[in-house]
């Protein structure tokens, strides 16, 4: 009796062998790369922000007092910040904890500086009211004028700095908004806005000390 010959099929012979994915590296690691020079360390903070970047933003967002423009600058602010300050993490593996509190912390900075700001917004209106009320009779030309003559004299007093440059480039040069002037400068939106008031409210000052004293 002839045995039956069973073709055989090299190609299907040996199961095939699967090939493993490797596990994704671990905050500590991604931690570890980011601290050595090159592009692999940038390519790893690249992931630790996109890991978490919809978190923190969830994050900034239950603050409900902050407009989105504040939310988005909370949250660019809370990586720079965290990359920068990345060899004072004691525990890599922690990164997210150590991330949301730097978020978290710099949302309640900006409450505090807009809580700073508001008061500071009602004292100058306040001295508008007064400046209002000690102004001599003149057309509205002059008045434009001596408001222009003002806001020159104020910003030629600041001191060189962050702050001179914002107001130089919102009032002298005219052709930047606040949101142009902060990707400029590197800064959130918010910071810009409280130093273009806080030059307002020195300018109505100032203003109206000159009218009291010319009235």
């Amino acid at each position: 009796m002839r045995t039956a010959i069973v073709p055989r099929f090299p190609e299907f012979s040996q199961a095939p062998r699967l090939k493993l994915v490797p596990p994704p590296a671990t905050d500590g690691e991604l931690v570890a790369e980011a601290l050595r020079e090159g592009p692999r360390a940038r390519m790893a903070e690249e992931e630790l922000y996109r890991r978490y970047r919809g978190a923190v933003s969830r994050l900034a967002g239950s603050f409900s007092e902050l407009d989105s423009d504040e939310a988005d600058d909370v949250v660019q602010e809370a990586f720079v910040r965290a990359f920068r300050a990345l060899a004072s993490l004691k525990d890599p593996d922690r990164f997210s904890a150590w991330l949301f509190t730097i978020a978290r912390n710099r949302a309640r900075s900006y409450l505090s500086a807009r809580s700073t700001h508001d008061k500071a917004a009602e004292e100058a209106c306040r001295e508008a009211e007064l400046a209002e009320g000690c102004a001599p009779a003149a057309n509205e030309q002059l008045e434009k004028e001596a408001e222009l003559r003002a806001v020159r004299e104020v910003i030629d007093g600041l001191r060189e700095g962050p702050e001179k440059e914002t107001v130089r480039l919102f009032y002298l040069d005219g052709t930047l908004s606040a949101r142009e002037i902060a990707q400029r400068m590197g800064v959130g939106k918010s910071a810009v806005t409280m130093r273009l008031e806080r030059f307002r409210a020195r300018v109505r000052r100032e203003l109206c000390e000159k009218l009291q004293h010319t009235g």
